[in-house]
């Protein structure tokens, strides 16, 4: 005689189809979470609110607007003479864009930028490659957050030359503002 086995029906177990994980955070995923790069992002509410106000201001500010954009220009003018005094370290690609003068250390990628006063700077590095063509940029804050760029060089041989520039302007600037 064969033994009758108990056969037991296990309940059925819910699972989940897709992916268990979280959203990612942080500045690869979202360029707004980096102060600074990004305008901030009004609510809707008050988008509806401001138009009818902003609306009203145009219309009076229609009239003065020509000598405020002539007043701009000149100001600009005047910051960029000034900003010229000293060392300047400019480099750019096709994507990104660094500057680095008396009034700070400026970065660009694509339509991102972000400045940096050379009081919000706590280091800012370089970096070369071994072997390629890229040159790195690294502005860190004090606040531990770092903000590396990448810029693609002509030719290796202009690392030399890029990195005695920057020292140029560090040591103008960036000491300078230490012992202040």
């Amino acid at each position: 005689m064969c033994g009758t086995g108990s056969s037991t029906i296990l309940p059925a177990v819910e699972q989940r189809i897709g992916s268990s994980s979280q959203p990612l955070e942080g500045a690869g995923f979202d360029p707004a979470f980096v102060p600074g790069l990004t305008a901030p992002v009004a609510d809707s509410s008050e988008k509806t609110d401001k138009s009818s106000d902003s609306e009203a201001e145009a219309a009076a500010e229609t009239e003065a607007e020509p000598e405020a954009v002539v007043e701009e220009s000149e100001n600009e003018n005047e910051n960029e003479d000034v900003a010229e005094d000293g060392p300047v370290f400019e480099a750019a690609d096709r994507r990104a864009r660094i500057v680095a003068d008396r009034r700070g250390v400026r970065l660009a990628l694509d339509d991102q930028e972000c400045e940096f006063r050379w009081d919000e700077i706590g280091a800012v590095e370089t970096e070369t490659p071994r072997f390629g063509k890229r040159f790195t940029v690294t502005v860190h804050t004090p606040d531990r957050r770092w903000y590396p760029i990448e810029i693609e060089a002509p030719a290796r041989s202009v690392f030399g030359e890029w990195e005695s520039q920057l020292d140029k302007v560090l040591d103008a600037y960036f000491e300078e503002e230490e012992s202040v």
